[in-house]
């Protein structure tokens, strides 16, 4: 069976993931959406994954998914979302993808999220700090959940 993983990632958590799920999963392909992609009918399944900021998917994520839905919804699809806001995850999905993906999806889950200060502005360290109380560098992927999604992907 053929996988593509395909992300999109502000300072790199969704990439980072991605490349956990892609050690998982045998011969799979990992690609940026910023990237030309190869033809999607090629694969038998679909990983697709953003990081969320202030509750919203990238800009390169929603194109993505506007002009390629039909294709999503006849492949087996798995959908991560990376990010500090664990707490949201329900709210995120909802407001981010149609209730035809979300019905689709084989998989979803919200898989962690990093900050890297030294990737970040001014002004994202200052939101960071005042939301998380934390300044220094945070990675909480979970990969016993990146593990479980991986399974259920290959399943």
């Amino acid at each position: 069976m053929k996988t593509i993983i395909l992300y999109a990632s502000k300072y790199g958590a969704a990439e980072e993931i991605a490349k956990r799920i892609s050690a998982k999963i045998d011969g799979s392909v990992i690609l940026n959406l910023k990237e030309a992609l190869p033809a999607l009918e090629d694969f038998d399944s679909i990983i697709f994954g953003s990081s969320v900021y202030a509750g919203s998917i990238r800009k390169e994520a929603k194109t993505f998914l506007a002009k390629n839905a039909d294709v999503l919804l006849q492949k087996k699809l798995g959908l991560f979302l990376c990010g500090l806001g664990a707490e949201s995850k329900d709210k995120y999905f909802n407001d981010n993808f149609s209730p035809e993906l979300l019905e689709k999806a084989k998989e979803k889950d919200f898989l962690g999220g990093i900050f890297d200060p030294k990737k970040a502005n001014g002004f994202e360290r200052l939101i960071i700090k005042l939301i998380t109380k934390k300044s220094e560098y945070i990675d909480f992927v979970n990969d016993r959940k990146i593990e479980k999604f991986a399974e259920n992907m290959k399943a």
